[in-house]
Formats: C-alpha cells, structure tokens, sequence
C-alpha cells in the first residue's frame, strides 16, 4: 500500500468536495457512495455505522492514521463520492510492496 499517494487522492477528493467527512453526515446521505474509509482507531458507534454501509454494499477500506492523512483532527470516518477516485484509492491500498 502506497500511503503517500492515498494520501495525495484524499487530499484531491477533498479539495474537489468528493468526500463525505464524518459518521453523522454519512449516516444521513443518501446518494451515490463509491467507498468508505475508516480508521483502526474507530468507537463502536462508528463501527456499527460501518456495518450498515457494508449491508448497502459500499466498498468499505480500513486504514490507519485517517486523520493524519486528511490532516483533519479526529476524522475516523469518511465516504467518497467519485467513482474514479474510488477506484485508484483501492487499487493502491491492495497493491503490496510499497
């Protein structure tokens, strides 16, 4: 997994105003969603929102540190809706090696 690059993407999708930051904004949106990001730090309630994106087969990705890569402070939670973007951030967080 490049970290670095995810990093870049996040970055990118936020500037562009692709991401959906947060449990409370996820919970209550109700369109398109690409993948969902969550920390390995998450509390039960963000994890049980977790669970139910799962249900709605949205492509869920664990990772750690999400708040130092969107240098948002306690960001555990976040949504893409980009399918490109989407894409290319799973792709490089199943590559190994990097």
């Amino acid at each position: 997994m490049n970290i670095n690059k995810i990093k870049d993407y996040l970055n990118i999708a936020n500037k562009a105003g692709y991401l959906i930051i947060g449990g409370e904004k996820l919970e209550n949106y109700n369109k398109k969603l690409y993948l969902v990001l969550y920390s390995t730090t998450a509390q039960k309630n963000t994890l049980k929102l977790v669970e139910r994106l799962k249900n709605k087969e949205i492509k869920v990705l664990q990772i750690d540190n999400l708040e130092e890569l969107l240098s948002i402070k306690n960001c555990k939670l976040l949504g893409i809706k980009n399918k490109g973007i989407s894409e290319i951030i799973v792709d490089l967080y199943n590559k190994k090696g990097d």
